[in-house]
């Protein structure tokens, strides 16, 4: 039964890490442009 809420507590903290990475991606801009990669792609300048 320890086990389990050993599990439960890694659980948390992996999901809230996750959580705050994502939130430092959007507040660092990694999903600001969208379609400029894509279209990057198709156009050499």
């Amino acid at each position: 039964m320890t086990v389990l809420v050993y599990l439960i507590a890694i659980s948390l903290g992996l999901g809230a890490g996750g959580l705050g990475l994502f939130l430092w991606a959007l507040r660092a801009g990694q999903y600001d442009d969208l379609d400029g990669a894509a279209n990057r792609i198709l156009f050499d300048e």
